[in-house]
């Protein structure tokens, strides 16, 4: 189950981030999942909740949105929906994955303790 491992880079990524802030209180996680980025959200969630016992994260929502895998042409960049060839009815050029292939920590809900 590789949705633990992307789990413990998420958390990571979120002590990097309260580092300057000690003693902050993270209330949400906002990630956003690509629909190409190979995570099964069931998993991805349940990851989430037997990884955040304890520390600054125990009470803290995971909020998941999702983006479409959208592909552009490399010449002209016009874009392209999942189920479309893969090159450009424009110009005939191949496109490339443009995004819904990338996970993304967008924003963390935090609190700070009054200085």
């Amino acid at each position: 189950m590789h949705e633990l491992s992307l789990i413990q880079a998420l958390f990571s990524e979120v002590e990097r981030n309260l580092a300057p802030h000690p003693g902050a209180t993270v209330h949400a996680l906002h990630v956003r999942v690509g629909e190409l980025a190979g995570v099964d959200p069931a998993l991805f969630r349940s990851a989430y909740e037997v990884c955040r016992t304890g520390g600054p994260l125990v009470r803290a929502e995971l909020e998941l949105s999702f983006e479409p895998a959208i592909w552009s042409c490399a010449s002209c960049q016009a874009d392209f929906a999942r189920g479309e060839a893969l090159t450009c009815s424009r110009c005939g050029s191949p496109a490339r994955l443009a995004r819904g292939g990338d996970i993304y920590l967008d924003r963390i809900e935090l609190e700070v303790p009054d200085v």
